[in-house]
């Protein structure tokens, strides 16, 4: 009999590998109680020690079911797409074309294309589907790893081409994406400003008198109105802060910018009006100064 860390993949064992090799059903038990293995579900163990996550589950469940595939929320997770909210569950029953699935971090998944098509027809809201497409459409810093885009706006509109439920809402949504987006936050301050009728640029570049150069999340040019949307991930430690700062700084110190306005995430989700009223009387004020030359 082998012992039991060699039969198991990528920290995970099932009992049929056990009793294959060879292992008595209750010297099986006893020892998986003895060497403390951890249940992740009906026939599947992870390795002592090891964190029981999301992904590990969703490899035992792989392992145990070889045509099971992510979807929705979970290829989501496994592409590191960011959700506003989580959609309904996944049709079970709707079929997937080859091309649809790929192998991303050890899992079969929903391609990025496919996840992201399926997330924006079930989405409940503008806001939610704007903020999967432009989280797949853009290079950001998701979990702490920074990713290339995921798929391209052409890859999605191809994808909403097919005639599923919620296809002809969800190409209008998709019309709504801007890949320059650098967060969810920012998704939403654009979607709302957009509707009080405030068209910045999104994430432009300028430049300091030392030739720095910077990219604040919204500009409007001709009024040199800078708006900065900070994450959630606001601050966080005594280094970002001092980053923060300095950058604070820098982008004031931009020709093209006479004010920089800020709102956390928060004020976006929960008071989005206070927001948009805000920069409106700046633009206002700034008027009067002229347009930036």
């Amino acid at each position: 009999m082998y012992e039991l860390a060699i039969l198991a993949r990528g920290g995970v064992l099932l009992t049929v590998w056990a009793l294959a090799a060879g292992w008595p059903p209750g010297r099986l038990a006893a020892r998986l109680r003895r060497d403390g293995w951890q249940r992740i579900c009906r026939g599947a163990w992870a390795v002592p020690g090891k964190e029981t996550d999301w992904r590990v589950r969703e490899t035992a469940l792989q392992l145990l079911r070889p045509q099971r595939i992510c979807r929705h929320v979970t290829a989501a997770r496994v592409h590191r797409i960011e959700l506003l909210t989580g959609p309904p569950p996944a049709d079970s029953r709707s079929s997937l074309a080859p091309g649809d699935v790929c192998l991303r971090r050890g899992l079969r998944v929903t391609t990025a294309a496919r996840t992201v098509a399926d997330l924006i027809r079930a989405s409940g809201s503008r806001e939610a589907a704007v903020v999967t497409a432009d989280s797949a459409l853009s290079r950001r810093v998701v979990e702490g790893v920074r990713r290339d885009p995921l798929t391209g706006y052409e890859d999605l509109a191809a994808q909403l081409s097919v005639r599923r439920p919620g296809a002809p809402r969800a190409r209008a949504w998709l019309r709504l994406a801007n890949p320059a987006a650098g967060s969810p936050a920012e998704t939403v301050a654009r979607l709302r400003m957009a509707d009080a009728s405030l068209h910045p640029e999104c994430q432009p570049q300028v430049r300091t008198p030392r030739g720095q150069t910077l990219r604040p999340d919204f500009l409007f040019r001709a009024a040199g109105l800078a708006v900065e949307v900070e994450g959630y991930a606001y601050h966080g430690t005594p280094r970002a802060h001092e980053r923060d700062v300095a950058r604070f700084n820098a982008l004031q110190s931009c020709p093209e910018i006479r004010r920089v306005l800020r709102f956390t995430a928060r004020e976006v989700f929960t008071d989005p009006t206070r927001m948009t009223t805000t920069i409106a009387a700046s633009l206002t004020d700034l008027a009067l100064l002229g347009p930036v030359t």
